[in-house]
């Protein structure tokens, strides 16, 4: 995959709480309670949509999940590859690349309005 287009919404929330509990780091221990508490409160997540999403992620290569136990809670070991190093970054461009095309957008139909204002008024 090359690039974030492919992921769904979950998805990318989830690659976003990842992305922010591993401070640049490439190798951490997460817990799936701070998964949880990283993400949307709105999102309606639960632990089974998040491990699901995290499974998804890891075949698709954003990072390696190896889930173990650690005092008698769910830890996984998060080993991020080149791809969810890089989350961020493509997330932006993204993100930018999005506004950009609602400014244009907006931009043609501010443009359809005035000349089709111009117009009635020649015509009439």
């Amino acid at each position: 995959m090359n690039g974030i287009e492919g992921l769904t919404r979950r998805e990318s929330q989830v690659m976003r709480a990842v992305y922010t509990l591993s401070s640049g780091k490439e190798r951490f221990l997460v817990t799936l309670y701070e998964l949880i508490c990283a993400l949307p409160k709105r999102g309606g997540f639960d632990e089974g949509k998040v491990e699901s999403a995290l499974s998804a992620l890891a075949l698709d290569g954003y990072f390696s999940l190896i889930p173990t136990e650690r005092k008698g809670e769910r830890t996984y070991v998060v080993h991020m590859h080149e791809a969810g190093l890089a989350f961020a970054r493509l997330d932006l461009r993204r993100r930018r690349s999005l506004r950009v095309r609602l400014l244009i957008t907006v931009l043609c139909g501010a443009l359809s309005a005035t000349v089709g204002i111009i117009l009635k008024s020649i015509f009439s």
